[in-house]
């Protein structure tokens, strides 16, 4: 007798375990969500502090280019030693790991704001904070999000090791199949986590796309 294919198995799993599957799903677009939004504001508040300044833009990217090198394992066992299991640690390492693209590119956006354009609004009698809110950052805008976009790949994926820490997120299917391999579900349990975190970033990388259509203006699109 043969066994049943994969996707059968698979499909049977999560029709038997929707609801906790559904949870974990959700726990893990939350914390992907929190940690991207604290990031933003300190990576683009971290680029614009530094940007004017080659030495201070340097090294702000090279310590957060230091701390995306540290293995997720390592950093989530210091932040677990420091802070205990739950929700926090993941929080930080994330955070942590998604600060180098969005500090690369905010300073690489703002540095790349034509000089003409600042002399204009200069011209207009705007003020250093008028000009970086009304010109420089919207222009800056659209490498800005693509930096944005690459980090939030980046933490979908490491947010699956969140278990690790007893964290939210579909790295508890991921963890337990690959525990438990060889029994009746490990396969399905590693399979429906895995694909879960790719249908996670996808649809992610989808919403910042629309978000990007709706917030660059035409002419910087073109």
């Amino acid at each position: 007798m043969t066994a049943p294919p994969l996707a059968s198995t698979v499909f049977k799993y999560v029709g038997d375990n929707f609801d906790s599957i559904l949870q974990l799903a959700w726990g893990h677009v939350w914390v992907v969500a929190l940690s991207i939004a604290i990031a933003t504001v300190i990576g683009v508040a971290l680029g614009v502090a530094t940007y004017r300044s080659p030495a201070a833009s340097g090294v702000v990217l090279w310590i957060a280019s230091l701390l995306l090198t540290f293995p997720a394992f390592a950093l989530l066992g210091v932040l677990l030693a420091i802070m205990g299991l739950g929700v926090q640690p993941v929080v930080v390492a994330l955070v942590l790991y998604a600060l180098l693209p969005i500090v690369r590119n905010t300073i690489v956006g703002l540095r790349g704001v034509d000089a003409m354009v600042l002399d204009s609004a200069r011209g207009l009698g705007m003020s250093t904070v008028r000009r970086l809110i009304r010109v420089e950052l919207p222009i800056a805008w659209p490498v800005i999000l693509a930096g944005l976009r690459t980090a939030t790949q980046l933490v979908v994926g490491i947010a699956a090791i969140a278990a690790y820490v007893n964290g939210p997120g579909l790295g508890r299917f991921i963890f337990s199949g690959l525990s438990q391999l060889g029994g009746a579900n490990a396969t399905n349990q590693v399979v429906v986590g895995t694909v879960g975190v790719i249908v996670i970033a996808l649809v992610f990388d989808a919403l910042l796309a629309l978000v990007g259509r709706a917030t660059v203006s035409k002419g910087i699109r073109a």
